[in-house]
């Protein structure tokens, strides 16, 4: 979820569209937002073909040329678009995309932010809301933060729900965004057909092998036309398990090597809990939450040189209230873009000599599951921005897997 700067154009942008025959495919996507590309990146690992991928910031756009040539050499490069997405043109992709996806800036809604909400002008739910509207995909999934569960964004959030649900019923000018939900709530409990069927759900995107704990709120449309089911992925990976597999069958401790003098200790509070699991065991199929350790094993020292690309250590790294750092042996905070204060400040590792370091990009990449040949570049301040505002990659990936026999259905007439 990129932070918004300013950018200079004129008029709506519409760029070109791929050749009719890849436009017509099936499997067709549009992203918006797409800062570092966790989302984009996600979605195409699904079998997704990216129409555009739009993106205002400069250095993250020439990231994701760059990257969609790498990633698959046999791949035409992803078509990124460098636009004010207020400025893009919607009209060419109209009923040719599958899969709407992308995470409206989060500063609006964010606890670390001033929590304006609607009242910021960062705030992209109305252009995510437009694209809806104005594409009509079979479906669409945008991402945020928890924050914006908060009570005193509820009504927003509501409001928010009923656009979606009711995409034509369009905003006058100068109507207030109150007297636009009243009339919604009027459109919505007189029974009219719903343009999408949308769902909501607040996620830890570690409880899907994340190594990070990512809490996010996922919100998930399916046009009204398309005669199927869906639900949500259900969490394949549990804090449990991770207990389990440290404290009771110690499996945890032995595939990393760590002698026993070294092994952390369970806490008093986790006693009961271990007994437990100790009796009953964990669900069948469920895997252990992944861990710090889990994500940069095979990684060498970054304070000692490698050629790892984006594996630099950086200094300054300094513990202070509310900022200490990841362990090595749960999954890390949830990475930060850095808008505020120091840059990355909740990006570190901490060190069993209770020291800690800044996470290099690469690690940082790994915790937001970006493959190793993703390679970034710029200043390392703008590069922590754009990985702290990432979707991970293996969360969209899912996501847009679960979407599949959704977007392949045809719709049904009436």
């Amino acid at each position: 979820m990129p932070t918004i700067a300013p950018i200079a154009h004129v008029g709506r942008i519409a760029p070109a569209l791929p050749p009719n025959g890849t436009a017509r495919m099936p499997l067709n996507s549009l992203e918006l937002f797409a800062g570092a590309g966790g989302m984009a990146l996600g979605v195409a690992r699904a079998g997704f073909t990216h129409l555009a991928v739009v993106e205002r910031d400069k250095a993250a756009c020439t990231n994701l040329r760059e990257n969609s040539k790498l990633l698959d050499p046999t791949a035409v490069a992803w078509p990124v678009v460098e636009s004010d997405i207020q400025l893009f043109d919607y009209k060419p992709y109209a009923r040719r995309v599958a899969l709407l996806a992308g995470g409206p800036p989060c500063q609006p809604f964010s606890q670390a932010g001033k929590r304006r909400g609607h009242r910021d002008n960062r705030d992209m739910f109305p252009e995510a809301i437009r694209a809806v509207r104005e594409v009509r995909p079979k479906a669409f999934i945008f991402e945020n933060v928890r924050g914006i569960l908060r009570p005193s964004f509820a009504n927003y959030l509501e409001y928010l729900r009923l656009q979606l649900t009711h995409a034509d019923v369009i905003r006058r000018p100068n109507e207030r965004w109150g007297a636009h939900s009243a009339r919604l709530e009027k459109w919505y409990t007189r029974g009219s057909v719903e343009t999408y069927r949308v769902l909501l759900k607040w996620i830890d995107a570690a409880d899907f092998g994340i190594p990070q704990r990512r809490q996010r709120v996922i919100i998930v449309g399916v046009r009204r036309d398309l005669a199927v089911e869906w639900s949500f992925p259900e969490p394949t990976h549990s804090e449990d398990a991770l207990l389990y597999s440290k404290w009771v069958t110690k499996e945890y401790w032995d595939r990393h090597r760590i002698p026993k003098g070294k092994r952390e200790q369970a806490s008093a509070r986790l006693r009961s809990r271990l007994e437990r699991l100790r009796s009953e065991g964990v669900m069948k199929g469920i895997l252990p939450w992944q861990t710090v350790r889990d994500a940069i094993i095979g990684l060498p020292n970054p304070v000692q040189e490698n050629d790892v690309p984006n594996h630099v250590h950086v200094p300054g790294a300094r513990k202070y209230p509310g900022h200490t750092g990841s362990h090595f042996d749960w999954p890390a905070k949830a990475l930060k873009a850095g808008n505020h204060g120091v840059p990355g400040g909740e990006n570190m590792l901490r060190l069993p000599n209770g020291k800690v370091r800044y996470f290099t990009l690469r690690e940082c990449g790994r915790l937001q599951t970006f493959p190793d040949k993703y390679v970034f570049t710029g200043t390392w301040s703008a590069v922590i921005r754009q990985l702290g505002n990432a979707v991970p990659v293996e969360l969209s990936h899912r996501l847009a897997e679960s979407l599949k026999p959704v977007v392949l259905a045809e719709p049904t007439p009436g």
